[in-house]
């Protein structure tokens, strides 16, 4: 399984590629491969505030729908629009094509709850 180590984890199975006082979250290669195939992405809109740990969006394949649950809070700065067209692209690449959202961070504080790579893996073995 990919498990970028740049990248923090959520027990949500987010995972936030930090960049500054901007982060990007998207969901784990874990979570697409759980869900099955993605049909609909559901996200939020520019300018939207997001509050951690609650929902900001969902997702749908062909099994379920799962909500999304915000890692962090702050300010959508950047939606990936494609992901209306191209919902696949959360299962063919969760890591590059298959980002989410920008956020800009309103606690930075709340990055040290997430986990690294080695700790989201350990989680996910236990399951």
């Amino acid at each position: 399984m990919n498990l970028p180590q740049e990248l923090k984890y959520s027990k949500e199975h987010e995972w936030v590629k930090v960049d500054g006082n901007k982060v990007v979250i998207g969901i784990t290669e874990h979570a697409q491969d759980e869900l099955g195939d993605i049909v609909f992405v559901e996200l939020p809109e520019k300018g939207d505030q997001l509050t951690v740990d609650e929902p900001f969006g969902s997702v749908e394949s062909v099994k379920t729908v799962s909500e999304l649950y915000a890692p962090v809070s702050g300010e959508v700065l950047d939606v990936n629009s494609e992901l209306e067209d191209s919902p696949e692209f959360v299962n063919e690449s969760p890591y590059e094509k298959a980002w989410m959202v920008v956020v800009e961070l309103s606690d930075a504080s709340q990055l040290d709850a997430l986990m690294d790579a080695d700790t989201y893996k350990q989680m996910i073995s236990e399951d």
